[in-house]
């Protein structure tokens, strides 16, 4: 089966993952038990998690001239993803993420950019240019500043490309942008963040997914330990649940979502062949992204960081590292 290319524009940065009993109160002092350092950023993140399990990815982004970005730019290229349009700059450091991870695996994020601000519009949107076209997927997320997410966004409909939007972290995005999303990812918090009103559970999500349809092409809430919610048109079909398997090792919950999106972004890449050029692809396409996506979410949360816990092809039941869904949804 042949696959769309997929580039990523994101954000690439050092993690620092502290170990904590529980995350500190206001004014409290916590003693960590361990510090480790692992390469992350979202845009990083979903990159190796969709090219570890096959797909021809082409990252967009920078890091500074130092030992954390070159540790990242190795990370990528290790597992297969093209670097060609990350430019490594002298006047910032490579960005990093201060992670606390308590007991339940549950964490708390505060992202430095650092080099991340350096990425121009001008200059992701020339990339778009140059990789897009109708067989190419963009995945974009919020971590990147705003015009530089809304241009390449736009570059990217004009293009003919299908977008991928991770508004995560949440940001207040133009109304074009959103509409070329297919799909709108979003968890909960940001679910609720766009839609002014909390989204709490399958139900809440099944109701707000379809109201994103308003917005989107097509949208997806992630909710965690169960699952996702998606709807795939705007022709008044209902919304679907898609549940996560229930697992008891949960070491850590960090990158969990941009497991969901790396693997989703395979899925339609590799599902592309199924509808013609500058067409949305159907309905039962995106519930098999979404099914693989949650099966790499659950499969992240049982290792320890962001992209050293992600899914290769035999660990979600693909076989040889192609085809969309798993053979064991």
């Amino acid at each position: 089966m042949s696959s769309r290319r997929i580039v990523v524009v994101g954000s690439a940065n050092q993690d620092y993952l502290v170990r904590v009993p529980r995350a500190p109160e206001g004014g409290e002092t916590t003693i960590a038990r361990s510090l480790v350092k692992l390469p992350g950023g979202k845009g990083a993140n979903q990159a190796i998690a969709a090219a570890r399990l096959g797909g021809d990815v082409h990252f967009v982004g920078a890091v500074g001239r130092d030992d954390d970005g070159a540790r990242i730019l190795r990370s990528l290229q290790k597992d297969g993803v093209t670097i060609d349009d990350v430019r490594i700059v002298d006047q910032a450091p490579t960005g990093l993420a201060l992670i606390s991870v308590d007991d339940s695996g549950e964490n708390a994020i505060t992202v430095v950019s650092g080099a991340n601000d350096t990425v121009t519009a001008e200059r992701a949107s020339a990339a778009a240019i140059r990789l897009g076209g109708a067989d190419t997927l963009v995945v974009l997320q919020g971590e990147l500043p705003l015009d530089v997410l809304e241009e390449t966004a736009r570059t990217c409909l004009a293009a003919g490309s299908r977008l991928i939007l991770n508004l995560a972290p949440y940001r207040e995005v133009a109304a074009d942008v959103l509409a070329a999303a297919d799909p709108l990812v979003l968890n909960e918090i940001e679910a609720s963040q766009l839609l002014g009103e909390p989204v709490a559970g399958v139900d809440a999500a099944l109701e707000a997914v379809g109201r994103l349809l308003t917005v989107s092409r097509s949208a997806v809430i992630t909710l965690g330990a169960q699952g996702a919610v998606w709807a795939g048109s705007r022709d008044g079909e209902e919304a679907a649940h898609v549940p996560a398997r229930e697992t008891s090792d949960v070491v850590d919950t960090t990158g969990a979502g941009d497991a969901f999106v790396g693997a989703l972004a395979f899925a339609l890449a590799s599902s592309a062949d199924s509808a013609e050029p500058g067409q949305e692809s159907g309905s039962a396409s995106l519930g098999d992204a979404v099914t693989l996506g949650t099966r790499a979410g659950t499969f992240a949360i049982r290792g320890v960081g962001a992209q050293s816990s992600y899914a290769r092809p035999a660990d979600l039941g693909l076989g040889g590292g192609t085809g969309g869904a798993p053979s064991n949804p």
